[in-house]
């Protein structure tokens, strides 16, 4: 196995931007990082949890009902949603919860936006035996119950962050900050290919499975590479560890879709590749960010809470400077309507974060035409956003009357 070598650095983007009491935990980590991926024992351990934990591989499907429908492309969906804990989130957090095991860590601490990453890092402490803590923007709490709840009974304590805009830039903030407090015992378990140096790669690596797994499927269903993937783009993780693969098959486009949200109005949207967004440096990186002209970082919006952070991964920046990545937003209501469509013709109910992703696979799958092969990435399912999505699809009265009934009958238990 040659060894794999990593700098950090991608172009003008990346780095270790951060304070000097930060700097000792990344010099420690990236130089465990690198030793271990590169550690034919660790990666045969991380290859049976793969296998045994998580489920993997994840199943390649040929969306033929879409397919036809849409009278294009052929669409094919690489259903990390069917990963244990419903999302692509559990292959980095087992990945660094057990590097951070092999370090001696002993406490686990996380940010998380939609839920989807602190579920997935909460199941793996558990399945490992690290103690965990979770911090989460106020907002995302209350939108994203149902993920708090499983985070709690799998042994982890939800820490609420009500500072700035109370999602996801803040729950990040706040991580960084115990973590510099407490650093011996501790490893910051970041959710997304973004923050400082080693994380971008790191993160990559153990979301590179993805790809690897995609491209044997697709060429044992197809007998050849696609002509192009598809995936939502927040942070990027999912995204980046389903394109890492494909990176130098020229022939293969890479389309990323960010959050559209409700207009192009700042505020209303997450959309940071679309000429929206500038450099900047936040959160110990480099990348492309959504800032006011004082440089400010800009509020942002979308109805999916895993996409709405306001910065990319510098490696996807990277990517969509050189051209080798192409961008693309969906709306609130275009990924609705892609949720609505997978639903109903594949029996697939996506989180809304993939369902951006899969409406841009519909709109290239129509403008390929047939005889060309698109794979769009289901990061995750859709369970977690029923709260959100069942009061929203025409059935606003029916959710309000269970809710009220729910209420009802959960105030008639404490009574009892």
């Amino acid at each position: 196995m040659k060894k794999k070598e990593f700098t950090g650095d991608f172009g003008d983007y990346g780095g270790r931007h951060v304070p000097e009491d930060l700097k000792p935990c990344l010099r420690e980590l990236d130089e465990a990082f690198q030793r271990y991926i590169n550690d034919a024992d660790f990666l045969r351990e991380l290859s049976l949890i793969q296998k045994n934990f998580i489920g993997r591989p994840t199943p390649l499907l040929y969306a033929e009902n879409a397919t036809r429908e849409l009278g294009g492309a052929k669409i094919y969906l690489k259903l990390e949603c069917l990963a244990n804990t419903g999302a692509h989130k559990i292959n980095n957090a087992i990945g660094q919860a057990l590097l951070a095991k092999k370090m001696g860590k002993t406490k686990i601490i996380a940010e998380t936006g939609a839920g989807q990453h602190g579920l997935a890092t909460a199941s793996a402490c558990a399945r490992l035996g690290l103690e965990c803590h979770i911090y989460m923007g106020e907002k995302d709490v209350a939108r994203q119950r149902p993920n708090v709840f499983n985070m709690e009974m799998l042994g982890a304590t939800v820490v609420p962050v009500a500072s700035g805009a109370k999602t996801l830039s803040d729950a990040v903030d706040a991580a960084f900050a115990v973590w510099a407090a407490d650093p011996k015992d501790t490893h910051y378990l970041i959710g997304s290919a973004l923050g400082p140096s080693p994380y971008p790669d790191m993160v990559r690596e153990f979301q590179s499975v993805i790809g690897k797994e995609a491209k044997q499927q697709i060429m044992e269903q197809e007998g050849r590479l696609p002509d192009l993937l598809a995936a939502c783009v927040g942070g990027g993780s999912n995204a980046i560890g389903f394109f890492s693969e494909f990176l130098d098959d020229p022939g293969v486009r890479l389309l990323g879709v960010e959050a559209g949200g409700l207009s192009d109005a700042p505020g209303e949207h997450a959309a940071r590749m679309g000429g929206q967004g500038s450099p900047s440096v936040h959160h110990g990186y480099k990348s492309m960010f959504l800032r006011r002209e004082d440089g400010e970082l800009l509020p942002t919006y979308s109805i999916s809470a895993g996409l709405d952070y306001v910065g990319i991964g510098p490696q996807l920046a990277h990517l969509g400077r050189l051209g080798r990545l192409e961008f693309m937003k969906a709306t609130d209501d275009e990924a609705l309507e892609a949720l609505q469509f997978f639903a109903r013709t594949e029996g697939i109910v996506a989180a809304l974060e993939s369902s951006h992703g899969l409406y841009g696979a519909m709109c290239q799958a129509q403008l390929l035409g047939k005889g060309k092969v698109v794979v769009a990435n289901v990061s995750g399912r859709g369970d977690k956003d029923i709260f959100i999505t069942g009061s929203i699809l025409n059935q606003g009265g029916k959710w309000i009357s269970f809710l009220k009934d729910e209420v009802r009958r959960f105030e008639e238990r404490q009574k009892a």
